[in-house]
């Protein structure tokens, strides 16, 4: 079904609809397949940068395309509908490049920008450690000035796009206080980086997530984003905008499971009648879609609330827990409406049910969400 979307101006339709074009046309006709295979799908995001998405939310002097974000995050939606591990990889990326286009210098802006949002480089966000999730501050991977240059040493963990990534947002201490942490461009063929093995995961296996491991890695000083000691600042802020991107893909995933739902309603036939035609299926599919709308407006409102220029955190994070819990309700309540159909991989929805877990997870844990929420609400 097509979504009745509310888009500022008809070039933002244009462009949303050029993007749900290439996502029904190209990625959904070869995500069940690549998702068995786990095969990961660099080409797509090359065609996507092309289409010029990786670089929608970003400046046009850089090569971007200058759209606000709620036409972004909607373009992002039909890519999440059409294949989650592409539209997770694409918020991941252009999260990737918020640091730098928000607090690069211009020289380094005029450097690695264009590369970077038109897509001809991929990039992974290199946060999480195995003992330093939520809790950034127990981060343990180190930048230590060495001359003109950093050494890090550490490892981060939870990685998307490790080890088929061009470069790594990473983020590393650089002084003795729990927030002295500073930001980092690493290329992906610096001497002393490598990779663990990819995670065994219950769904997006198409994505791959391993640990980064950094040996001694040297860095450029000119690859520091931000001042020294900045890096705190720098990724919660990145994380907001990440978190808008998540509550895109999760709407989108729950789209399409409400769109397979609805269809294999009408179709199916029990006791001579459509079992769309019985009340208590269609409360069920009412439901679902009040869930779905009410994702896309949470994370619309935070959209429009970052374009205006006023404090999004908050509903940030209101987006990622509504959307992200709705996707999980939708797709579970999908494979009801199949029955024993949609516990078969015959049907995509189970497959979408266990990608809605995830989406609860990462981007701070809901729970997390829910802390971020009441202490803005109790200052």
């Amino acid at each position: 079904m097509a979504v009745d979307r509310l888009l500022p101006d008809e070039d933002a339709r244009e462009l949303v609809d050029l993007v749900a074009a290439f996502s029904r046309a190209e990625l959904q006709s070869v995500a069940a397949a690549a998702e068995k295979a786990e095969e990961f799908p660099r080409e797509m995001f090359r065609r996507l940068g092309e289409l010029g998405l990786l670089g929608m939310p970003y400046p046009d002097e850089f090569g971007g395309m200058d759209q606000p974000y709620e036409v972004y995050l909607q373009a992002l939606e039909e890519v999440s509908a059409a294949w989650l591990s592409v539209g997770v990889g694409v918020s991941v990326h252009i999260m990737t490049c918020f640091p730098l286009l928000k607090f690069g210098t211009p020289q380094q802006r005029e450097r690695f920008a264009g590369d970077l949002i038109g897509g001809r480089l991929l990039g992974a966000y290199a946060l999480s450690e195995a003992q330093a999730g939520s809790d950034i501050t127990s981060m343990t991977t180190t930048a230590k000035a060495d001359g003109d240059d950093y050494l890090l040493t550490g490892a981060k963990a939870w990685i998307t796009h490790a080890s088929h990534a061009d470069y790594y947002t990473t983020f590393a201490r650089t002084g003795p206080g729990p927030r002295d942490l500073s930001c980092f461009l690493v290329p992906a063929d610096a001497d002393g980086l490598s990779f663990g093995a990819p995670e065994q995961k219950m769904g997006l296996t198409a994505s791959t997530t391993a640990a980064v491991y950094f040996d001694g890695v040297r860095v450029a000083a000119d690859r520091r984003i931000g001042e020294e000691g900045q890096g705190m600042r720098i990724a919660l802020s990145a994380l907001d905008n990440g978190r808008l991107g998540i509550a895109a893909c999760a709407t989108g995933l729950a789209q399409a499971a409400l769109d397979n739902a609805v269809a294999y309603a009408k179709e199916r036939q029990q006791f001579g009648q459509r079992i769309a035609d019985f009340q208590g299926l269609q409360f069920l599919l009412a439901d679902m879609e009040a869930a779905v709308a009410t994702a896309r407006a949470t994370y619309l409102d935070a959209a429009r609330r970052r374009d205006a220029g006023q404090d999004f955190t908050r509903a940030a994070a209101v987006a990622k827990l509504v959307a992200t819990d709705a996707a999980m309700k939708v797709t579970t309540d999908a494979v009801q409406v199949l029955g024993g159909y949609g516990y078969t991989k015959e049907f995509p929805l189970e497959r979408f049910m266990r990608e809605a877990k995830v989406t609860q997870i990462f981007e701070g844990t809901n729970q997390i969400q829910r802390m971020v929420i009441a202490r803005r609400l109790l200052g």
